[in-house]
């Protein structure tokens, strides 16, 4: 028996964006028959929104695309990089956060990257935005990259899923 691929996917507040990363990647692996491959998880750099469901309009927008959104938001912690093989964070802000994190850590297990580190179609900003204070069409934004950067992500970790 394999030892899962065990992936976390962080935000600010984990309310937002990281429910819904998480979300994506959960469906895409299951419709991939690839389960027993990989675990995914989400978390936030703050604590304001520990124990609460995923925003509204982030569960939303994923069920429109036939995804459900579970959990309750927790804050990310130096453990984290014990028990993760990839952590990847939604902005540089929270990147950079993630980092002062890792450096507590004796030997970090996990690797850290940015989530649109595999968007194709990323330019120079990485990051993906937060729709927390906008309107409805920025969760619609956010769901096309993180889909987009999900997709690319299963390919990069399991090539046959590119072909």
């Amino acid at each position: 028996m394999h030892t899962p691929y065990r992936i976390l996917f962080v935000c600010l507040g984990n309310i937002c964006r990281s429910p819904l990363a998480e979300g994506v990647f959960a469906h895409l692996v299951r419709a991939s028959g690839l389960d027993v491959r990989f675990e995914v998880d989400s978390a936030g750099t703050g604590a304001w929104h520990v124990g609460e469901p995923p925003d509204p309009r982030s569960a939303a927008v994923a069920k429109r695309h036939g995804i459900q959104l579970e959990g309750a938001a927790r804050q990310a912690g130096a453990a984290d990089f014990s028990e993760f093989d990839l952590i990847l964070a939604m902005d540089a802000d929270n990147y950079r956060e993630l980092e002062e994190l890792r450096e507590s850590v004796g030997t970090p297990r996990a690797e850290l990257a940015l989530l649109r580190d595999f968007d194709p179609e990323a330019r120079d900003d990485r990051s993906v935005p937060d729709p927390y204070y906008g309107g409805d069409d920025g969760f619609d934004r956010v769901f096309e990259i993180v889909h987009r950067s999900c997709v690319a992500l299963l390919a990069s970790l399991d090539p046959m899923e590119g072909r």
